[in-house]
């Protein structure tokens, strides 16, 4: 019985130990939350004024179909597909399901006869496709959870170059990306976003029906110049908010992991503090019986 009781206040050090671990990781997954969402709040603003400079310059550009970053492949052969997974565990399923969509668009451009070219973000995804032996056309780690502008610009021009590439030479005609989107704290959900070809609509607004008036652009040194500097920014720029959605979404799943970690071990305590204490009591009545029978053995004789 002693021996049992030892083996239990062992367990209950050893799990209490780890609730404080799991405790601290999340204060710092819900402190660094706060920090993503102000990041993002932050890079949205650029981003929709982008889209508008993009949208009026794509509406005075001599032919925009022409272009190579809007104009679609006659035939399609390639697609890259952009993965943004976590450097580090304790996410629960974050990285899993964002690569488990990834399979799935693999799937469906297999089915198409489209070859797939994965760009990997975050060492959870290069691992997985290292451990299948699965080519990749890039790997960026170590950034995730906190990532710059520097880095989201470094995998654009990646993924541009691979699309201006003849596809005779390897080059690829879809751009898309693969990404945990951030509705809230509680809620999380894989999206993926085709980044190129950048799909144009043409539509007419009537600003007499209470339609949205569009500020008055003047082009230098013309629309078409224009659009070239801008398509670029705006491929960086997709990158950039999807690294920043995924970054926010990884301390949110991370926290998430962690108060479930934590609650499992106050649980897991509270019945090993039962079971010592069962066998603290078995302890005792053994011992009051060997006393009690001990008493009688001395009287009877």
């Amino acid at each position: 019985m002693g021996a049992q009781l030892r083996v239990y206040r062992r367990r209950i050090r050893s799990v209490q130990a780890t609730k404080k671990i799991t405790k601290a990781m999340e204060l710092i997954a819900s402190s660094r939350i706060v920090k993503a969402q102000q990041r993002l709040d932050a890079s949205l603003p650029y981003l929709t004024n982008l889209l508008d400079a993009i949208s009026a310059a794509a509406s005075h550009a001599s032919d925009i179909s022409a272009h190579p970053l809007i104009a679609k492949a006659e035939r399609q052969d390639r697609a890259a597909v952009l993965v943004i997974t976590a450097d580090r565990g304790l996410a629960g399923a974050y990285s899993s399901n964002a690569i488990k969509e990834a399979e799935g668009l693999t799937r469906t451009f297999t089915e198409k006869s489209m070859e797939t070219v994965p760009y990997v973000v975050g060492r959870k995804g290069v691992s997985f496709y290292r451990f299948r032996n699965r080519p990749m056309g890039g790997e960026y780690t170590g950034f995730t959870d906190q990532p710059t502008y520097e880095d989201a610009r470094r995998i654009g021009e990646d993924l541009l170059t691979r699309f201006l590439q003849p596809t005779d030479e390897g080059g690829v005609d879809e751009i898309h990306i693969v990404y945990t989107y951030f509705k809230n704290m509680a809620s999380q959900e894989v999206r993926v976003r085709r980044v190129l070809p950048l799909e144009v609509v043409d539509e007419v607004v009537d600003s007499a029906v209470g339609g949205e008036v569009f500020p008055l652009y003047e082009f230098e040194p013309s629309p078409d110049a224009v659009l070239d500097a801008l398509l670029p920014r705006y491929v960086e720029q997709a990158v950039y908010n999807a690294l920043l959605m995924s970054a926010a979404s990884e301390h949110a799943a991370r926290r998430r992991a962690m108060k479930s970690a934590t609650d499992n071990a106050e649980e897991l305590i509270r019945a090993l503090t039962r079971q010592a204490n069962q066998a603290r009591q078995a302890e005792i009545t053994q011992e009051i019986s060997e006393i009690v029978g001990g008493a009688d053995a001395l009287a009877s004789a």
